[in-house]
């Protein structure tokens, strides 16, 4: 039996259509990752950071297949001054970025029909396998089989963040929300906005905390509340959704039961996850010596 496919509409996403001959050019300097690297239909996630580093929007890019535009995927509640922000940089560039009012619809289980939707741009979440597909103009009367709260479990179980609920703008690093664990970041392409301090960390610093997926037996507390093991604080609570969420947790305590909001709660990092952070620890630089 194939699995099924649920679908649900995200009511929390919009989405900017950036046009213009220098769309590609454009971008690339401004975001995580390889924007010239796209070909129609193909998407990817990146983020605008700052010269710092830090976090300020993640989105997807999705190069619209039957025309010359790229199409953001990103949070209602930052749509507006993403446009503003990356409209700062556009000097002499040939590009146009306008909101568009489409909707935005996530799937997972089995492929969407694409028989069924006319019109709508489909396009695989970049950052997992199992992660599902993201509509773009989907008719109206595609029907829902899911809720925004169910793909909130399906997203918090696999580890996955969303920006505006796990990040804190002008704070969080980007390989803290595990980007470069993700495809969110690309290691070759180049300058962009905040590289400079990312290339630094990836290559010449262990990171000490990322974003995990954590559970407990009891809902979890909201976020920002602390974490602590034997009473010292390790990390805080991101999102959750009923008893699973993500905190920004120090990696030393994966192992350990650790407590927030008066309950007890276990770190549950996926297998790609503990892949990156074993990786990363094998090529960690070695500290000088100490002259005697």
């Amino acid at each position: 039996m194939l699995p099924t496919t649920h679908m649900a509409h995200l009511a929390e996403r919009t989405v900017l259509k950036l046009s213009g001959p220098d769309r590609v050019k454009f971008l690339q300097g401004l975001v995580t990752a390889d924007i010239a690297a796209l070909t129609p239909g193909q998407a990817t996630w990146c983020a605008c950071l700052t010269p710092q580093g830090r976090w300020q929007a993640d989105f997807f890019v999705v190069s619209d297949p039957d025309d010359a535009c790229l199409l953001l995927d990103c949070a209602s509640t930052q749509a507006e001054a993403l446009r503003t922000q990356l409209l700062r940089f556009k000097l002499r560039a040939t590009v146009q970025l306008e909101s568009t009012g489409l909707r935005v619809l996530a799937a997972w289980g089995s492929r969407p029909d694409a028989t069924t939707l006319e019109n709508a741009i489909i396009f695989a979440d970049p950052r997992l396998e199992g992660a599902g597909w993201r509509l773009i103009d989907a008719p109206p009367t595609t029907p829902l089989t899911a809720t925004e709260q169910d793909y909130n479990l399906h997203r918090l179980v696999l580890g996955l963040p969303d920006g505006v609920q796990d990040c804190e703008v002008g704070r969080t690093l980007a390989a803290e929300a595990n980007m470069d664990l993700l495809g969110g970041i690309s290691w070759t392409k180049g300058c962009y906005m905040g590289q400079e301090i990312t290339a630094r960390m990836h290559y010449r610093t262990l990171l000490k905390r990322r974003l995990v997926p954590v559970a407990s037996t009891a809902p979890l507390p909201p976020p920002g509340t602390p974490i602590t093991l034997n009473g010292a604080e390790v990390g805080s609570m991101c999102s959750s959704q009923d008893h699973v969420g993500l905190a920004l947790l120090k990696l030393s305590t994966l192992e350990q039961p650790l407590q927030a909001g008066g309950h007890t709660l276990i770190a549950r990092p996926p297998v790609w996850l503990l892949a990156g952070v074993q990786a990363e620890q094998e090529n960690a630089p070695t500290p000088p010596t100490k002259k005697l």
